[in-house]
């Protein structure tokens, strides 16, 4: 019977270590989804860089203090001009990052997806972004975005053109026209690009389609602008 009772509570012993593993970058008992990989260790900021600093690798904060580590977070500090913390990685291919947030009172901070900056604020307060209805002032808010390479956008005189709209082009003797939702344009306002677009979520609301590169040296960032930001929970999932 002691055997038996010493197996059973060993079998447990081993369970409950199992279960406790796993990767976490939040300080806590968080579990990154399958698939994706961490950003943030919690600890440090290895894997990131800000600035002549291209090796943060043991660092709780950066050298002006705007970043710093506590707690499980990376947190963004109010401070002199607008700073930028970003992954020394850059992300070429497809991939979703969901990334959580929580804004001091009418704060004001961004993440960049290859070099372009998606606003992310204290909305409410501030009276912006109100379709989203899920906001939680000093809470955590959960951003979830998605790239996708080789999108078409048209825009036509600055405005890009949208599934509900509907684009005639007609060539006759060799000169082109063109309609928009039946109404003449003029075809040098017309322009058709291809690249990439990466779709916000906040909470799983929509924010906006961003356009971005292809392709960018820069990779994922977090912005220190106005009031407190603390970020946590960052990770990524690469198409293969």
């Amino acid at each position: 019977m002691r055997s038996f009772l010493g197996g059973l509570f060993g079998a447990a012993l081993i369970g409950s270590m199992l279960l406790s593993s796993g990767p976490s970058n939040a300080g806590d008992d968080f579990k990154v989804e399958e698939g994706y990989v961490s950003l943030f260790n919690g600890k440090d900021l290895a894997g990131w860089k800000y600035g002549k600093e291209t090796d943060l690798t043991g660092k709780t904060e950066t050298a002006d203090k705007r970043f710093r580590v506590e707690g499980g977070l990376i947190i963004a500090e109010e401070g002199k001009g607008i700073k930028d913390l970003y992954t020394v990685k850059n992300f070429d291919k497809e991939f979703n990052v969901k990334i959580q947030f929580r804004a001091a009172l009418k704060a004001d901070s961004g993440v960049y997806v290859r070099g372009p900056q998606l606003q992310v604020r204290d909305f409410i307060r501030r009276g912006e972004m109100k379709q989203l209805k899920l906001f939680k002032n000093d809470d955590w808010n959960e951003l979830d975005i998605t790239v996708k390479n080789g999108i078409v956008t048209t825009n036509v005189n600055g405005k890009a053109v949208t599934e509900k709209d509907t684009l005639e082009l007609n060539v006759t003797g060799g000169q082109p026209t063109a309609k928009l939702n039946g109404k003449p344009v003029e075809v040098s306002k017309i322009e058709v690009s291809v690249g990439a677009v990466a779709k916000c979520l906040c909470n799983g609301e929509f924010m906006e389609n961003m356009k971005i590169p292809l392709k960018s040296a820069q990779g994922i960032g977090l912005q220190a602008e106005t009031g407190k930001f603390e970020f946590r929970r960052i990770r990524i999932k690469e198409a293969s």
